[in-house]
């Protein structure tokens, strides 16, 4: 069966077709700038990406594109698009509602709807592409896989907030974590890659890219994880602050003379390595500043390293050990230098790193040397291969 996998964003749209016999991507690529321009990048598997500048009002013309080049003559992956089984939705939140994928029905998309609030930069735009599809493929069945799921086995003690149990009563708030499908599929693969028993294993799974969060992994399920009601808490982040104190947010309001929304949109858009280093979100650029002298990225990245590192050992504490460390996500699996300072304070834990095996990327590999106490692997993720398989597995 070959599986579209769609990840509608709020201007963007990311999409690939994969044969879920064989996991082959038979075809991937995105559209950006979704309202305003547009424009359609596509890339069949052994070919040359293929760039279209095209006009995309709303997702509906976009996805319209995607459907017309995977069966274009040239360069289609497949000849008809009758050769689409199933489509499998990325779903930002899913709320308390729903604790795994689920076929997509008139009655779930009311469910997902009363998430919105919940993230509504989001689930919006999610539910676009899946009334968008609907319209388009009518006979196809849709999955939603949901972000939040995986995290769905917290237990209260670590869900709940240090709030008037109201707020949770009558508007569940609470922590639900995001990059689900990442962790669910890092875990499970790494559980598998290490030779772990999957009902007696102690993973944490640390998903480091522009948007982090690290996970706690017991015996295949999450205890816990670092984003919280919404993906602005846990570690420092590209552009967003991470977990700060709350009353932060009263005094920049006063000072700056901003209101709620305005202090968000700092937290959100202008904090995290961004705003530490004054330079830049991305790390590459903040370690060759670091390599000329600047100390505002040096302090970002030393930042970002040792508050990852503070979360790892509170879940070492939370499980009352640790198996394995796993990285995943953009600099997770391509920072090196990252993930040797992270490991570095580990050392009570009996970690010691292969820095040769460390320099490798694009691969599963173990990075711990043979006499470390515990494994430390490097594992690319692939939400989209999750998403297909969860998809599957409800439609077959």
């Amino acid at each position: 069966m070959n599986v579209l996998v769609i990840n509608c964003g709020s201007s963007s749209l990311k999409y690939q077709l994969i044969d879920s016999e064989t996991e082959a991507v038979l075809a991937k690529g995105l559209c950006e700038r979704i309202g305003i321009d547009g424009r359609l990048v596509y890339q069949k598997a052994g070919c040359d990406k293929e760039i279209t500048e095209a006009a995309m009002p709303t997702h509906k013309e976009a996805i319209q594109m995607v459907l017309h080049a995977l069966v274009n003559e040239k360069t289609g992956a497949i000849k008809s698009l009758d050769e689409v089984g199933a489509i499998g939705h990325r779903v930002v939140h899913g709320g308390e509602k729903f604790a795994a994928s689920a076929v997509i029905t008139d009655e779930m998309i009311k469910t997902v709807e009363e998430c919105n609030d919940l993230a509504p930069l989001h689930n919006p735009a999610n539910l676009i592409g899946i009334r968008v599809c609907a319209e388009l493929m009518p006979h196809v069945p849709q999955v939603g896989v949901f972000d939040t799921a995986f995290h769905q086995t917290m237990p209260p003690k670590a869900y709940l907030y240090g709030l008037p149990l109201d707020y949770y009563k009558k508007y569940k708030i609470r922590r639900y974590g995001f990059h689900g499908t990442s962790h669910s599929y890092v875990s499970k693969h790494a559980i598998q890659f290490l030779g772990l028993d999957p009902d007696n294993s102690k993973v944490i799974v640390c998903h480091l890219g522009n948007g982090s969060s690290i996970s706690a992994v017991q015996n295949g399920k999450c205890i816990d994880t670092t984003m919280g009601l919404t993906p602005l808490e846990g570690v420092i982040m590209g552009t967003r602050s991470g977990s700060i104190d709350p009353a932060i947010v009263e005094f920049i309001a006063k000072k700056e003379n901003l209101d709620i929304a305005g202090v968000m949109n700092v937290l959100n858009k202008k904090s995290g390595l961004l705003g530490m280093s004054g330079i830049s979100s991305d790390m590459r650029d903040l370690e060759d500043a670091a390599a000329e002298g600047n100390e505002d990225a040096k302090n970002a990245r030393e930042a970002l390293a040792y508050g990852i590192a503070k979360y790892v050992g509170g879940y070492v504490a939370a499980m009352n050990g640790v198996d394995a460390i796993i990285f995943t996500a953009g600099i997770g699996e391509n920072d090196n230098l990252v993930r040797e300072d992270i490991c570095s304070y580990f050392k009570y834990l009996g970690v010691a790193i292969d820095l040769e095996a460390n320099k490798k990327r694009g691969e599963d590999i173990v990075i711990s040397t043979p006499d470390s106490k515990v494994k430390v692997a490097v594992i690319p993720t692939n939400e989209e291969l999750a998403i297909c398989r969860d998809t599957v597995a409800l439609v077959k």
